[in-house]
């Protein structure tokens, strides 16, 4: 049965009750004797959060063999550091319920669609970026031990998705925070490894998103496993029913259980 955790009990960072979005939570799907925990971040072009990316996500990987939440991170007029400290702050509480949970506190991955994927690519990079810790929480490493990219937003330049870009960092970004938050930019060496798969002919985010992250990541020596599929839309999610694709939910499972 699932159980939702707010992601603060109080003194929620950047909260505005103008902006009518719920306190950020995270909402847990257990499986039966876990190999590790999956934290999913739906896409939706930092505007909304596609359900087809949240829920049914969590429980295609229950079916795998791991624990799973979904976060509820905050989205538009909220613009960045806010999903980032959402972000950051779900693997920090997945870490810390670990023991409660019963997955493994050091098999923490981190998934994430489209704008959800940036927001996951940020948060493989940018791990360590904190202010003063307000909780005890706020003291554990917010650095996933693997990443999992579908179809993402990595870039926010050349082959960005216009609508990601400016409901993150509004209609007029600074040019150091779009360098600071493209993901192909930032690759740092003490990264987490990453699994990430694409369309070739994906016509919302261009596949150059994940192929320059893949060169700048081999660039560095950072394990990564990357898939690109020859057709498929933008937004398939787990994309069943559809030859070839639909397996990708098996190998990223293949691939965390290979991480030591």
């Amino acid at each position: 049965m699932p159980v939702s955790y707010p992601l603060w009990n109080e003194n929620v960072p950047h909260f505005n009750p103008d902006y009518n979005q719920p306190a950020p939570e995270m909402t847990y799907y257990p499986a039966e004797n876990p190999k590790g925990c999956v934290v999913v971040l739906p896409g939706g072009g930092y505007a909304m959060r596609a359900n087809h990316e949240g829920e049914p996500i969590a429980r295609r990987y229950n079916e795998l063999g791991f624990a799973s939440f979904v976060v509820s991170y905050r989205v538009a007029p909220y613009r960045h550091p806010v999903p980032l400290t959402d972000s950051q702050r779900a693997v920090r509480m997945a870490r810390w319920l670990a023991p409660t949970l019963g997955y493994p506190a050091d098999k923490i991955a981190i998934l994430g669609f489209s704008a959800g994927g940036h927001l996951t690519v940020s948060t493989v990079e940018h791990f360590g970026e904190h202010p003063a810790p307000v909780d005890e929480i706020d003291r554990i490493s917010c650095r996933p031990d693997a990443g999992i990219l579908c179809y993402p937003v990595v870039s926010l330049g050349e082959y960005t998705h216009v609508g990601s870009l400016h409901n993150l960092l509004g209609e007029h970004p600074d040019k150091e925070l779009v360098k600071k938050l493209s993901g192909e930019i930032s690759v740092r060496p003490d990264m987490p490894p990453v699994f990430m798969w694409h369309t070739a002919d994906d016509p919302g985010v261009p596949v150059e998103n994940s192929l320059y992250l893949a060169a700048a990541m081999r660039r560095a020596q950072i394990p990564f496993e990357l898939h690109v599929f020859p057709h498929g839309p933008h937004g398939l999610g787990l994309a069943t029913g559809i030859p070839g694709i639909e397996e990708w939910t098996k190998l990223s499972a293949i691939w965390l259980e290979s991480l030591k």
